[in-house]
């Protein structure tokens, strides 16, 4: 009796809970991802004045409810002396998102150098990887086709893992719930082999 009620508990109480690293160079628009992502899912949030974020130093945090799945975002700062730091979290992520800033075409092979060193860690093997081509509102940017076309080179680094491409506009919101999503399924397709955390529902 006290299985058939845990596992009811289970059912209607708790969420699948999932990290999720959100990568990139510093003004890539990853907090301005994040801030998007929690108004576009969370109906009662207050979100942050979008023109007004800066660099993140460190780590920015967040998360969203989608349905009973829990995704916990970590937003870790893109500086050079920074990205030394990414790897202390990948143990304990369920997905990557990674994010380029199309606009600043002088920084696409950095970004590429930065991607390439993440993706080969191997406590990131298997993970479900989003990659972002942001910024596609602004005039002159590279098109998320020729940005795709650049990280295409690396995809024999990707491994056995879902990927996907996405254009986006952070500051518009173009692509935002899009990738969210996809993230979500690519997660639980993936929950075998990084199953979730339990949390009951607060």
């Amino acid at each position: 009796m006290y299985t058939l009620l845990s596992g009811y508990w289970k059912y209607f109480f708790q969420k699948e809970e999932y990290n999720v690293l959100i990568l990139g160079l510093d003004n890539a628009g990853k907090s301005t991802y994040l801030e998007q992502s929690k108004t576009k899912f969370n109906s009662k949030y207050q979100g942050m004045n979008l023109s007004k974020i800066t660099a993140t130093v460190g780590l920015n945090i967040g998360k969203i409810d989608i349905g009973r799945v829990r995704l916990n975002f970590w937003d870790l700062g893109g500086q050079e002396e920074l990205q030394s730091l990414w790897d202390k979290y990948y143990a304990e992520s369920h997905a990557v998102i990674y994010i380029i800033d199309s606009s600043d075409t002088e920084r696409i092979d950095e970004s590429k150098d930065a991607f390439d060193k993440m993706i080969v860690n191997d406590m990131l093997k298997g993970v479900p990887l989003l990659i972002l081509a942001n910024k596609q509102d602004l005039e002159g940017c590279m098109k998320a086709s020729e940005v795709k076309k650049v990280f295409n080179s690396s995809a024999q680094l990707f491994g056995d893992r879902e990927c996907k491409f996405l254009g986006t506009s952070a500051l518009k919101g173009d692509g935002v719930h899009e990738g969210i999503e996809w993230i979500k399924e690519g997660i639980k397709r993936n929950n075998i082999d990084r199953p979730p955390m339990q949390k009951e529902i607060t």
